[in-house]
C-alpha cells in the first residue's frame, strides 16, 4: 500500500490538500486544541468558530487586497451549482428592487397599484439575464437560471460551441458576444471551466465598457491561483474543493451595495403572472442579504470544512503575502506540462484552443494520426496503457471527464511542481515508446 508521499494525484475534485494542512486537520478533528473534543463537535456559534470564520475572512482578503468596506465575504452550502440559482434568484430581485425604488420615486408613495404595474412593464419589456457559455458548468448555469426564469428573461450571449463545431474549446472573439446592451440584471461566466480545459485568459474587455454591468464569476475551479480586481466583479463565488479545501462550504464575495436591495416578498408574489416567483426569491438558505447578515451563522456552517479552508488560506499568506506568489508558481507548472505535450503534437492533442488553455484543467487526447484540416484520431488503446502505467508509478486522477475523454491533469495549488514533474517524465517516456 503506498503512502502519501509516493502518490502524485491529479483529480479533478475533490482536490488534493497540502499535507501539513491535513495533518493539522486531522489532529483538529479527533482533539482540537486540547480541548478533548473535535472541532466537528463544537458549536458553530462559539468563540472557536466565530474565530475560525473571521481568520478565513481576514486571509482571504489579505490575498486578494479586497476592500471590506465595499466587498461582504460569507460562506454557504451547496456547492457552486447551488450558486447557480442563488445567483438568479438573488440578483433578478435586487433589478425588481432597483425598478420598484425608482418607480416609487417616480409616482410618490402610497401609489402600490401603479408601482405593482410599472415594474410589470419592465420586468416584461427589459428584463434579461446574460450568460456567456463557454462550458459545461456554464451551459449548467444557464439552464439553471432558464428553469427557474423562463427562457424569455434568458440572454445567452455567447455559445462557443457554435464557433468550434458543436464542441466547447474556443472563447469566440468578444465582436460576436450578444451582450444585452442595458439593463441586465448581471452577466455571467465561469472563469474556468473544468470538464472542457478552458479558461479565460483575462477580464473580458467588453464588460468593462459599462460601469453598471453586474458581472457574477464562478471561480470554483481556479479560485486563490490568479491575481484578480476584485472591483470589476460583483459576485465571484467557488465551491471549495479544489484549491480552497473540502466539499461542504462554498466562498462568495459580493458588492455589499447589492445586499440591500430585496424586494418585499408580497411584491414578488404580486408579480407571478409575470415572471415566476421562483426566479426572485431564493429559499432562505440562498439570500444573500440573511447569511451576510448573520455572518454566515443562520444555520449550522460546518465549521469543520471551514477549518480546512482557513489553514490553506493561512499557509498561503504566510507563504506568499499575495496570491500572485501562487499565480507564478501555478503559471510555471501549466508551461511545464502544455510545453511538453506540443513537443510531441503526433501522440498528444491538447483539447482547447491554445488561446484560452486552462492553467488548471489540462484536457489531452492520445492520437493516432491528424486528418487534412485539423482533426485528429483519439487512440482509446494508447489512452488505457497510458492511464495504467500512470497508476503503476503513483500518478493518479488522470482520466479524462466521460464528456471529453482522453486525459485531464489538474494543475491545482496543492499538486507540487515535482509532482507535475513526475508526469512530464512520464509523458516523454510514453511518447518514446510510441
Amino acid at each position: 500500500m503506498p503512502n502519501r508521499s509516493e502518490v502524485a494525484y491529479f483529480g479533478a475534485g475533490p482536490a488534493p490538500l497540502p499535507t501539513p494542512v491535513i495533518e493539522a486537520s486531522a489532529q483538529a478533528f479527533i482533539n482540537f486544541n486540547d480541548t478533548g473534543l473535535s472541532l466537528a463537535e463544537l458549536s458553530h456559534r462559539s468563540p472557536t468558530a466565530n474565530k475560525i470564520l473571521a481568520d478565513a475572512k481576514d486571509a482571504l482578503a489579505a490575498l486578494y487586497d479586497i476592500p471590506t468596506d465595499e466587498y461582504d465575504i460569507i460562506f454557504m452550502q451547496a456547492g457552486g451549482t447551488g450558486e447557480f440559482s442563488a445567483a438568479v434568484q438573488n440578483l433578478v430581485g435586487c433589478w425588481i428592487e432597483t425598478r420598484r425604488r425608482k418607480a416609487v420615486a417616480d409616482l410618490g408613495e402610497g401609489k402600490d397599484e401603479e408601482v405593482l404595474e410599472r415594474v410589470k412593464r419592465d420586468i416584461e419589456n427589459e428584463l434579461k439575464v446574460d450568460y456567456l457559455v463557454t462550458g459545461s458548468w456554464s451551459l449548467k448555469a444557464s439552464q439553471e437560471a432558464t428553469r427557474l426564469l423562463g427562457a424569455k428573461f434568458v440572454n445567452v450571449a455567447v455559445d462557443a460551441r457554435k464557433s468550434n463545431n458543436g464542441k466547447f474549446g474556443k472563447i469566440p472573439d468578444e465582436s460576436e458576444w450578444k451582450l444585452t446592451p442595458k439593463g441586465s440584471a448581471f452577466t455571467y461566466m465561469c472563469d474556468n471551466e473544468t470538464v472542457d480545459g478552458v479558461e479565460f485568459p483575462s477580464f473580458p474587455k467588453s464588460l468593462q465598457q459599462d460601469d453598471e454591468r453586474i458581472v457574477v464569476a464562478d471561480m470554483s475551479s481556479n479560485f486563490v491561483s490568479k491575481k484578480l480586481d476584485i472591483r470589476k466583479y460583483s459576485v465571484i463565488f467557488g465551491g471549495a474543493q479544489k484549491n480552497l479545501g473540502i466539499t461542504g462550504i462554498t466562498v462568495v464575495i459580493i458588492r455589499k451595495s447589492l445586499l440591500s436591495l430585496v424586494p418585499p416578498p408580497t411584491f414578488l408574489h404580486a408579480l407571478s403572472p409575470v415572471i415566476p416567483t421562483s426566479g426572485a426569491l431564493p429559499p432562505i438558505m440562498f439570500s444573500f442579504s440573511t447569511i451576510a447578515a448573520n455572518n454566515s451563522l443562520y444555520n449550522t456552517l460546518p465549521i469543520f470544512n471551514l477549518y480546512v479552508a482557513t489553514l490553506v488560506l493561512q499557509s498561503l499568506v504566510s507563504t506568499y503575502g499575495k496570491v500572485d506568489g501562487q499565480e507564478e508558481v501555478a503559471n510555471r507548472k501549466a508551461k511545464l506540462i502544455y510545453d511538453t505535450l506540443d513537443a510531441h503534437p503526433d501522440l498528444y492533442h491538447v483539447v482547447p484552443d491554445k488561446s484560452v488553455r486552462s492553467r488548471m484543467n489540462v484536457c489531452v487526447r492520445i492520437i493516432s494520426g491528424q486528418k487534412p484540416g485539423g482533426s485528429v484520431t483519439p487512440d482509446e488503446a494508447k489512452e488505457k496503457a497510458f492511464l495504467a502505467g500512470a497508476e503503476k508509478r503513483g500518478l493518479l486522477g488522470l482520466k479524462g471527464h466521460r464528456s471529453v475523454g482522453g486525459l485531464r491533469a489538474s494543475n491545482y495549488n496543492a499538486v507540487p511542481p515535482e509532482h507535475m514533474q513526475k508526469l512530464v517524465d512520464w509523458l516523454v517516456e510514453f511518447a518514446k515508446s510510441q
